[in-house]
C-alpha cells in the first residue's frame, strides 16, 4: 500500500512538471526588442528581428500600385506562445491600424495578402509600416524610417577620368533627384563639383551626358524624365561651374540600358543613374 501511494504521488508530481512544461513561456531571441513605435500583440515573443542602417521594402499604396520605401529599417518576426489564445488576422491588423491613428497616421492599404500598409509623419521624418498576418500563429512587422543614404562612397575625377580612359563612359551616382522630378536635389553638389573638375582637368573632354531610369513608369515618360535630368546637370555645369555648353550634350534613355535587375530595390537605384560618355 505504501509503494502504491508512493507511486501515485511520483507520478503526479510528473504530471504537474509535465502541465508546466507545457505552459513554459518562450523568451524573445537574444539581442532583440520591439521597436519604440509600436508594441507587440499579446501573447507573442520575437523568435528574429534585423536592424539595418539603410535598406529598402516594397509598400502597397493603393490596389495596383507598388513603393519601394529607403530608410532605417526594422523587421521583427513574432511567434505564437504555447497555449497563447490566437486572435484572428482582422485583430492583428486593427490593433496596428488603429495605434498608427491614434499618433496621426494613416492606413494605406487594409488586408491585401494578409497585409496592412500604414504611413505617418513625426518631427517632419516619414515613417511607414507593413504588418504581415498571413499566418496568425506568426506575424511580421516591418518599420522603415524614410531616409537618403548617408553617401560614404564617393566618386572622384580621378575615377571618372579612369573610366573614360578604360571603357569610354563613367556611371555617375551621387546625382540626386525626387521621384517623377528633374530638379537636382542640394545634396547633389560635390559629384557635380567632381564632373567640373574632370572637364577642368582635360580642356579638349567633351562628353555626352546620359540620364537612366529604373522601370517605374511607363518608358514614355521615363524617356522624357531621364533626358530631362541630363539636361539639368548640364544646365548645372555650365551657370555654376562655367562649362562651355559646347563641351556637353544631354540624352535620355529611360530604363533601356539597365546595369542590374529592375526586380529588387538595389538593382533600380543602381539603374537610377547618370553617364558621362565620351564625344
Amino acid at each position: 500500500m505504501k509503494k502504491f501511494a508512493c507511486l501515485s504521488f511520483i507520478l503526479v508530481g510528473l504530471g504537474v512538471l509535465a502541465a508546466g512544461a507545457a505552459w513554459a513561456q518562450e523568451t524573445d531571441a537574444e539581442g532583440t526588442k520591439d521597436h519604440p513605435l509600436l508594441s507587440r500583440m499579446p501573447g507573442y515573443y520575437i523568435s528574429r528581428a534585423e536592424n539595418k542602417d539603410f535598406d529598402a521594402h516594397s509598400f502597397w499604396i493603393d490596389g495596383d500600385k507598388q513603393v519601394d520605401v529607403e530608410g532605417k529599417s526594422t523587421h521583427i518576426f513574432y511567434v505564437l506562445q504555447p497555449n497563447a489564445k490566437e486572435p484572428s488576422r482582422l485583430e492583428i491588423l486593427r490593433q496596428y491600424e488603429n495605434a498608427i491613428k491614434k499618433i496621426g497616421g494613416t492606413v494605406l492599404v487594409h488586408d491585401h495578402d494578409g497585409s496592412s500598409y500604414m504611413k505617418l509623419t513625426q518631427a517632419g521624418k516619414e515613417i511607414w509600416v507593413h504588418v504581415d498576418a498571413y499566418i496568425t500563429s506568426q506575424y511580421n512587422l516591418w518599420i522603415i524610417e524614410k531616409a537618403g543614404m548617408e553617401q560614404q562612397v564617393v566618386a572622384d575625377a580621378a575615377a571618372f577620368s579612369n573610366d573614360i580612359r578604360t571603357t569610354g563612359h563613367a556611371a555617375v551616382y551621387g546625382i540626386y533627384f525626387d521621384s517623377g522630378k528633374s530638379a537636382i536635389k542640394p545634396e547633389s553638389e560635390p559629384a557635380l563639383a567632381e564632373i567640373a573638375k574632370l572637364l577642368k582637368n582635360d580642356a579638349a573632354l567633351k562628353l555626352n551626358v546620359v540620364g537612366h531610369t529604373d522601370n517605374d513608369g511607363t518608358l514614355e515618360i521615363n524617356m522624357k524624365l531621364s533626358e530631362a535630368r541630363a539636361a539639368a546637370v548640364v544646365q548645372a555645369l555650365v551657370a555654376k561651374y562655367g562649362i562651355s555648353s559646347a563641351r556637353l550634350k544631354a540624352f535620355g534613355v529611360g530604363p533601356l540600358a539597365p546595369v542590374a535587375s529592375n526586380d529588387t530595390p538595389d538593382g533600380k537605384a543602381m539603374n537610377r543613374r547618370v553617364e558621362l560618355v565620351k564625344l
